[in-house]
């Protein structure tokens, strides 16, 4: 389902309270993927099973392992990463990793 008007941000939530806050426009990028399997077999728990998010465009943290889910928000909430110093939006190419960067 489409997020409502006006929602920008989902957050991201993963088992053992791992948590990222993405920008819809980051979720819905053709780069974003939802991964059940790696190289055609499914994903190991090491490697997130049973589903991960990848976002080849953005720093690791923004896509969690262990995926469970995703809720649409109006206003930005800083997950896990982001509450311990990691840059909100975690651009690769703008190097953006730290929250002092912001």
């Amino acid at each position: 389902m489409p997020p409502l008007t006006g929602v920008e941000h989902v957050l991201v939530s993963a088992a053992r309270g791992y948590s990222s806050n993405i920008r819809v426009q980051d979720l819905s990028s053709p780069q974003a993927v939802l991964a059940t399997h790696l190289d055609g077999e499914p994903l190991t728990p090491e490697h997130g099973w049973p589903l991960r998010l990848v976002l080849p465009h953005l720093y690791g943290w923004k896509g969690p392992k262990w995926m469970g889910a995703i809720d649409y928000q109006r206003y930005a909430e800083r997950g896990f990463w982001e509450k311990q110093g990691y840059h909100f939006t975690g651009d690769v190419w703008s190097e953006e990793r730290y929250s002092h960067q912001e």
